[in-house]
C-alpha cells in the first residue's frame, strides 16, 4: 500500500516512517512542492526489485521463470533432496 505525505509531514514524522517503510514494508510517497515526488521503499525491497527487474530483462530467462512459477502454483513439481538438486545441476555434494 503506498502512503502520501507532504514533505513537511514527513519530515516532522520521519523516524516513524522509516519504521513503517522497514517493519511494515509501507511505501510512503513524499510529495515536494515546485519538485518531483520522492518515494521511500526498503534497501531490502530496492535490492529485490532491481535483481527480478535483472533477471526478467532477457525475454528467454523472464519465461523460464514464469513457466516454473506457473507449474509450482499448479503444484506440478517434484520434490527432490539437495543432493538430487545439485546433482541435477551439476553440483557435486560438498563432503567434509
Amino acid at each position: 500500500m503506498t502512503i502520501e505525505f507532504t514533505y513537511t509531514s514527513a519530515r516532522e514524522q520521519l523516524a516513524s516512517l522509516l519504521d513503517r517503510v522497514t517493519k511494515d514494508r509501507e511505501i510512503i510517497i513524499i510529495q515536494r512542492r515546485g519538485s518531483e515526488d520522492v518515494a521511500m521503499i526498503s534497501a531490502d525491497e530496492l535490492a529485490s526489485l532491481t535483481e527480478t527487474a535483472y533477471l526478467m530483462r532477457s525475454p528467454q530467462n523472464a519465461q523460464r521463470i514464469l513457466s516454473a512459477l506457473a507449474r509450482a502454483l499448479k503444484n506440478e513439481g517434484r520434490a527432490m533432496s539437495m543432493d538430487d538438486l545439485r546433482r541435477e545441476v551439476g553440483l557435486e555434494s560438498e563432503k567434509a
